[in-house]
């Protein structure tokens, strides 16, 4: 009986039977692997594809790789974790090489070149196959987009931070201060690198910041106004043209933020019912009415500005001995700048029995305050 044998094409020498696990019925690889002898097969073989040469362009100032058309932010802690990556994604291992393991060795030539030794092992044909590349990394330091933004002091909006007949409080521009920081921080999470804070300066009538995007100006405003209350309002100017023509424009967001905060203690005009205690500025002004201790809202017409003058703070209550409880509507306490004892409205916060009570003496009189807002 004569036996069918598959022979080399180049040398001649017999080849093992195609198997059906090894491609056979494939016709997208006719005799792929056995067409050819295993030792025709290796004088061809190329374990690895490897340039003999890589170039990187890394920003000398934050360290992000440019790679395509952009700079993009790798995480890199110095310039040899830069040419690792950079190897990795340029090295190619042959398609039928199973078992693939390998290691970098890294070695620093100078400062701006590493050079890679890299090594291969792996299986081809059940034999195994080993290979040793080195690879130079040309470091050229540049400096990225934003980077070259940043220290040209670029900036694409304005967010004003002022308040209606006041100066902002340190805890509302602090506020101010790091809500940017986290938008700016939020936004680099996500892959955005144009999120930076140019500037950021305070005056006598607030705070001015330069962000480098409409989008973080926004952000800014509107957390600021949904955390203090008050308004917003956009400006548009026009700086230059783009290359089609287009305008280009910066914007300024003006946040007011409302004339009264919580705490303060204000005489509302054409009311007789006595000072409130602000409790919130958002939306209509919120408050309680420290003759009575019913709670006060300003009308929609008004909103969180209505007509009053401020007679103080919570903080300028000073705590003062009670000498009586007179009655439901009445309290005796002194006076605690004459000591001497008055009798004063009794709010529906005042216990029946307190030995001291915190008292604001102002121009509308002296009144009782609660202990919390």
């Amino acid at each position: 009986m004569n036996e069918s044998r598959a022979f080399c094409p180049r040398c001649g020498d017999p080849v093992p039977d195609r198997r059906e696990e090894d491609g056979a019925n494939d016709p997208l690889r006719p005799g792929a692997e056995v067409d050819i002898c295993d030792s025709c097969y290796f004088d061809d073989f190329e374990f690895i594809d490897a340039p003999d040469r890589i170039d990187v362009r890394v920003c000398s100032q934050c360290g992000a790789v440019h790679r395509g058309r952009r700079w993009v932010d790798v995480g890199a802690q110095d310039y040899t974790d830069v040419a690792i990556e950079e190897v990795s994604e340029a090295l190619a291992v042959h398609v039928d090489v199973d078992d693939v393991a390998w290691q970098v060795e890294p070695e620093e030539v100078g400062p701006n070149t590493v050079r890679m030794h890299c090594y291969f092992t792996g299986t081809v044909r059940d034999t195994p196959v080993e290979e040793q590349v080195m690879v130079p990394v040309k470091i050229a330091r540049q400096t990225c987009t934003r980077c070259g933004r940043i220290a040209g002091d670029y900036y694409a909006s304005i967010v004003q931070i002022r308040a209606e007949d006041r100066t902002p409080t340190t805890e509302e521009l602090e506020r101010a201060k790091v809500i940017a920081e986290e938008i700016v921080a939020d936004m680099e999470a996500t892959g955005d690198r144009n999120a930076f804070i140019t500037e950021t300066t305070e005056n006598d009538d607030g705070l001015n910041m330069r962000v480098s995007t409409n989008k973080i100006g926004k952000k800014i405003s509107n957390k600021m106004v949904e955390e203090f209350g008050g308004t917003v309002n956009d400006a548009e100017t026009l700086v230059t043209e783009d290359e089609d023509g287009n305008g280009v424009y910066r914007v300024t967001f003006a946040v007011r933020l409302p004339p009264y905060i919580p705490g303060d203690i204000i005489d509302l005009a054409d009311d007789d019912e006595g000072p409130v205690l602000v409790s919130s500025a958002h939306g209509n002004l919120k408050g309680i009415r420290l003759r009575t201790g019913e709670r006060y809202e300003a009308s929609y017409e008004e909103g969180n500005a209505p007509d009053a003058r401020k007679l103080g703070e919570r903080e300028d209550a000073v705590e003062t001995t009670v000498v009586t409880v007179e009655d439901e509507r009445s309290i005796q306490v002194l006076d605690p700048e004459t000591y001497q004892a008055k009798t004063i409205s009794r709010p529906d916060y005042v216990d029946d029995d307190p030995d001291t009570v915190p008292v604001l003496k102002s121009r509308a009189g002296l009144h009782v305050l609660p202990d919390d807002v």
